[in-house]
C-alpha cells in the first residue's frame, strides 16, 4: 500500500492509502500532494469528536475566497462500493457538497462516535497509522506544511 506523511504545525501523521478500495480518490490526492497543492492550506473546519477538515486552497495565506468553498478546479466521483468504507478514528475521507462533487478537501475522523452516517456517502481513502493522536491536537487554522507521498 502507498503512504503519505501529512506534515503539520503540530507534527507529522503517516497515512496508509486504500489503493484498492478507492483508487481514483487516492490517485487524485497523491497527484495534488505531489504538486504541492496542499502546502500551506489550513484545517479550516474542526468539530470536536467529529472531524478535522482541510484541503481548501481558499484557506492559504493571501487567498481571497471563503475558506471551505474552494477546490482544484474539477470534481471527482465518489467511490463508495469498495471495502473499508467505514468512518472510524483516523480515517481520511473526501469532503464534498453532494455526491460526485469532491476535489481536494478531505477530513480525518476523530472517532466512530458521530460518523456512522458518513459511511458510503463520503469516500474513505486512507487511515492515519502513525501519530493518530495529532488529530486531537489540531485546531481550526492550523496549517498543513506539506504532504510527502511515499510509494511502495
Amino acid at each position: 500500500m502507498s503512504k503519505a506523511i501529512i506534515k503539520t504545525e503540530k507534527g507529522d501523521m503517516t497515512v496508509e492509502f486504500y489503493d484498492k478500495d478507492a483508487p481514483s480518490t487516492v490517485a487524485n490526492f497523491k497527484k495534488l500532494a505531489s504538486e504541492g497543492f496542499y502546502d500551506g492550506v489550513t484545517f479550516h473546519r474542526v468539530i470536536p469528536n467529529f472531524v478535522i477538515q482541510g484541503g481548501c486552497p481558499n484557506s492559504k495565506e493571501g487567498a481571497t475566497g471563503m475558506p471551505g468553498t474552494g477546490g482544484p478546479g474539477y470534481k471527482i466521483d465518489c467511490e463508495l462500493s469498495g471495502d473499508n468504507q467505514y468512518h472510524d478514528r483516523g480515517v481520511l475521507s473526501m469532503a464534498h457538497a453532494g455526491r460526485n462533487t469532491g476535489g481536494s478537501q478531505f477530513f480525518v475522523c476523530h472517532s466512530r462516535d458521530n460518523t456512522a452516517h458518513l459511511d458510503r456517502n463520503h469516500t474513505c481513502f486512507g487511515k492515519v497509522i502513525e501519530n493518530v493522536d495529532l488529530v486531537d491536537d489540531i485546531r481550526q487554522g492550523d496549517r498543513i506544511l506539506s504532504i510527502e507521498v511515499i510509494e511502495d
